[in-house]
């Protein structure tokens, strides 16, 4: 039995958009502790959004690419009698918006020679319309998941 379950502590929203899933977009995006940098980087992103979709709010336009992003299935190594086999299990919702903005920051940060900004704007607007890298990450994710269907009850 493994030790307690870490205490989950409350996020306080962000400042311009009053969203928690914002903050946590900001936390995930920030690096070496430079939220001010990070919180920049992702208000410029919501700004071109903005001027891309006239008829949208960025805030929408976010929570939509995040829900088209957002991994339902996954697989997990299990050992079982010297065989390793790849298990699909169901992902619980606090774990599915982790993958989905880390996806969302990594392929964001790939996109070489454009400003972050830049980046994560178009991978934003790229998953709103499901497509883009972010998406086929999760595809690919639930791909894997579907031919391993046969393993399925080795769940634990």
């Amino acid at each position: 039995m493994r030790r307690r379950k870490a205490v989950k502590r409350q996020l306080t929203p962000d400042v311009k958009y009053n969203s928690e899933l914002v903050a946590r977009l900001i936390n995930t995006i920030m690096s070496k502790g430079k939220k001010s940098t990070a919180q920049h980087i992702v208000y410029s992103a919501f700004d071109i959004v903005k001027t891309k979709k006239k008829e949208l709010e960025p805030l929408e336009v976010f929570l939509q690419a995040l829900e088209n992003v957002k991994p339902r299935l996954e697989v997990k190594s299990r050992r079982v009698g010297g065989a390793t086999y790849q298990v699909p299990i169901e992902i619980d919702t606090e774990r599915q918006v982790a993958l989905a903005l880390r996806w969302l920051k990594d392929f964001s940060r790939s996109k070489k020679g454009q400003p972050m900004k830049d980046a994560l704007a178009s991978e934003l607007l790229d998953a709103f319309e499901n497509t883009g890298s972010s998406v086929k990450k999760k595809e690919d994710t639930h791909k894997m998941a579907q031919a391993n269907k046969a393993f399925a009850h080795y769940r634990w």
